[in-house]
């Protein structure tokens, strides 16, 4: 997990991005609707070049708690250290409904502008 993570998070520098861990969930109502704002490009120019390694909860689960991303509630977005492993630099939870990409959007340009 910690070598993809590193690998991705060099990558992203490379190309002048920041690299987000986001972990959501099939069933998680706020992940499906951050999930089809990216997909369809609506969070473009709201935040800072990111990039999102995206994982899954179910099936990431183990892994990503043994990395360091652990968390109550998702969706996560999680900055990464240097090593791969979670920095403890991160957001999680939001609302249900239509406003959860507008409640999640201005956290994650703070996190983002308060982190490395």
């Amino acid at each position: 997990m910690e070598a993809l993570v590193q690998r991705e998070r060099g990558e992203a520098q490379a190309s002048g991005q920041r690299l987000l861990v986001y972990v959501g969930a099939t069933w998680c109502e706020p992940c499906q609707r951050f999930h089809q704002a990216v997909e369809e490009g609506r969070l473009d120019g709201q935040l800072p070049p990111v990039r999102f390694l995206e994982f899954d909860l179910d099936e990431d689960g183990d892994r990503l708690k043994a990395a360091g991303y652990r968390s109550r509630m998702i969706p996560l977005f999680a900055v990464p250290g240097p090593d791969g492993r979670g920095s403890g630099r991160q957001i999680e939870g939001s609302i249900k409904g239509e406003g959860a990409v507008a409640e999640i959007s201005p956290r994650l340009r703070r996190l983002m502008e308060e982190s490395p």
